[in-house]
């Protein structure tokens, strides 16, 4: 494959990427309904997957660079998935080539005692992303509705009146970010929420790999192990998760992770898809100012050399 046989692909077929992972929030949202092997039938190796990667970065970094200029709307990223399912790889493969000024990352691990006096949605909203920049959460609000669902026993230390881990208390968490995300889209933000999904054998691939690299092995955390038997509880805890908060101001899409290459291709040619659509342009300077410009050029054309 000639470099402008992969950029052409990248162009005319990848582009249709984000529409073809991108969760209907009508219909019931079913996890065995989306293979995590899926590699979009493109045919490509592992060589030619991270050309392809090469060239869409050169776009987004263009895009995010007039995202930043124009200062006017933010985007925010959010990334869920299993242990191992490649959140730290994504950005950093996806998000390398931006200008790390307009881009900031939050990771939310358990929650500390300060965290767990507030709302779940503390936290999160105080990191969302001001006006021209692209947040990343590195896991989210949505945890809240996962690691708690499945283990609830952690919402005793939550501080919350009334019954807890009933239907009508997991359907309020739901409401509630859907309205917070909602109130982030009338702000100008635009949210894009990624479930990387992988296989189960392929988690226990890369758990292994982890113990096997000495390198690596910085990597492994027991509790990998630990949440990896909850793995089925899991699962349902996506499926009712992202079910009840895809919709057209805050849109799920569920990547087929097992091929890391193909994950970070899905992802970044969703964020252009995203971007392209704001149609912005360079901003439009003012004239007076212009002018002052051109003077102060001229007097540093006119200074010698020292």
């Amino acid at each position: 494959m000639t470099g402008h046989d992969t950029h052409k692909l990248s162009r005319n077929i990848l582009a249709a990427l984000p529409a073809r992972y991108r969760v209907d929030g009508t219909k019931p949202f079913h996890i065995a309904d989306h293979d995590p092997e899926d590699d979009g039938g493109l045919g490509l190796d592992k060589a030619q997957g991270k050309a392809l990667l090469k060239l869409s970065r050169k776009r987004l970094s263009e895009l995010q660079e007039l995202l930043y200029a124009n200062g006017t709307t933010s985007m925010l990223i959010v990334l869920q998935g299993m242990d191992t399912a490649g959140k730290d790889g994504t950005i950093k493969h996806v998000m390398s080539g931006v200008n790390p000024a307009g881009v900031s990352v939050s990771s939310f691990k358990q929650p500390g005692p300060q965290e767990l006096l507030h709302g779940f949605l503390w936290r999160v909203h105080i990191v969302a992303p001001s006006a021209g920049r692209i947040g990343i959460f590195n896991r989210s609000q949505y945890e809240d509705v996962l690691v708690t669902r499945v283990h609830p026993e952690m919402l005793e230390r939550e501080h919350l009146p009334g019954a807890i881990n009933t239907d009508a208390f997991w359907q309020g968490r739901f409401e509630d970010i859907r309205h917070f995300e909602h109130y982030l889209a009338r702000q100008g933000t635009v949210v894009l929420k990624f479930f990387l999904n992988i296989s189960r054998e392929e988690q226990r691939e890369r758990l292994l790999a982890r113990l096997d690299d000495k390198e690596k092995r910085w990597k492994f955390s027991t509790s990998d192990v630990k949440e990896r038997q909850f793995w089925d509880k899991y699962q349902c805890a996506y499926e009712e998760a992202v079910g009840h908060t895809s919709r057209p101001y805050a849109p799920w899409f569920v990547v087929p992770s097992n091929h890391k290459w193909y994950a970070r291709l899905v992802v970044m040619e969703t964020i252009i898809d995203a971007l392209e659509a704001l149609k912005q342009k360079p901003p439009v300077m003012d004239p007076a100012f212009a002018t002052s410009l051109d003077r102060y050029r001229d007097e540093l054309m006119s200074e010698k050399p020292d």
